[in-house]
């Protein structure tokens, strides 16, 4: 199967990348990406003279550009999009743009180019806060909180409509909070497990009550690869650690302080909750176990790994937290 993966530079893409090159002898990979800020080229360097994968660097709302990159492709595997809540707030136009305008000209080169299958990776967000005990479903109502869940539930729904409407032949994953090595360190775990290393403070909303359903990366895009190759068209699949017993942030944040060997005096509260911030996410993700799927790393084992990477790769995230991602961190956690 010759495979284009758009965003393929960022972590999950990254990821997808490595396993299935390694899981598939006979696969080939095309990686599209612009290489904004999280986009990083040194996450496949262990792959970049395998003679089964070549990059493209281009925008995917360059249909033109796009479309050269596709040709002859058996799959398209749509991971590019701007995926920081936190960014989303401050300026949502990226999103919209990339998130919606991005994922429609993905449609339109599958079907100008009639690519077999479409897998559009989406988020548990689309969904927003759901209350203990309930788990969202993929029919469950879709309730954005912010303007980068309300940009990929737009994207879903573009998606959906192309199916509908031309017999698109695409399915869409929504995967839950991931972790794992590659990760951009804006999101928590990375954020925490580096600052924790170099004895910054860990700021943490509102006491850390919140919870999220942690799927660590290769399980992820083990899913994904499920769906890609036993999936049915038109179909949505959730992809979910479904973890038992739920863990709060705070949780998280002290067994990252045990692993890295820091002190809980580096936690540092950040008083009330930014805007639109959903208090649980939670999937059922059985009709996905039903293909055959199922997660394989607990969260403890995950966070070991993840830890592990990060201490291991000191050089490769220092250089992606300096620079822009200084000013940015300064201003959102002032």
């Amino acid at each position: 199967m010759k495979i284009l993966v758009t965003g393929g530079a960022g972590f999950i893409g990254s990821n997808f990348i490595h396993q299935i090159l390694q899981q598939y002898p006979g696969d080939e990979i095309v990686n599209y990406d612009l290489l904004t800020y999280a986009g990083n080229l040194e996450n496949l360097k262990r792959v970049e003279d395998d003679s089964r994968y070549s990059f493209v660097q281009g925008d995917i709302c360059n249909r033109e550009a796009l479309q050269d990159a596709a040709r002859g492709v058996d799959a398209i595997v749509h991971f590019a999009a701007e995926s920081h809540v936190d960014r989303s707030i401050y300026s949502s136009d990226e999103f919209l743009q990339t998130n919606i305008i991005g994922t429609q000209t993905v449609i339109d080169v599958v079907r100008e180019l009639q690519i077999p299958k479409l897998v559009h990776i989406s988020t548990d967000e689309v969904y927003g806060d759901v209350k203990a005990p309930e788990k969202s479903h993929e029919n469950s109502r879709i309730y954005p909180s912010s303007p980068y869940s309300a940009a990929k539930a737009g994207s879903d729904m573009l998606v959906i409509a192309a199916i509908r409407t031309h017999q698109v032949p695409a399915m869409i994953t929504r995967g839950s909070n991931n972790y794992g090595p590659f990760q951009f360190p804006e999101k928590i775990i990375p954020l925490f497990i580096t600052n924790a290393m170099t004895d910054n403070y860990l700021p943490l909303y509102d006491g850390g009550t919140q919870i999220r359903d942690w799927l660590y990366v290769a399980d992820h895009c083990s899913g994904i690869d499920t769906v890609l190759r036993k999936g049915k068209i038109g179909e949505i699949y959730n992809i979910g650690a479904e973890q038992y017993p739920e863990i709060t942030n705070e949780q998280l944040t002290h067994m990252i302080l045990e692993l890295v060997g820091k002190e809980k005096h580096l936690i540092k509260p950040v008083q009330g909750l930014r805007p639109g911030h959903d208090q649980r996410y939670s999937l059922n993700a059985a009709k996905l176990r039903a293909l055959g799927w199922q997660p394989s790393v607990t969260i403890e084992e995950g966070l070991k790994r993840t830890v592990q990477w990060y201490q291991e790769n000191q050089d490769w995230w220092e250089r992606v937290k300096s620079g822009a991602y200084q000013e940015y961190y300064k201003k959102h956690y002032r």
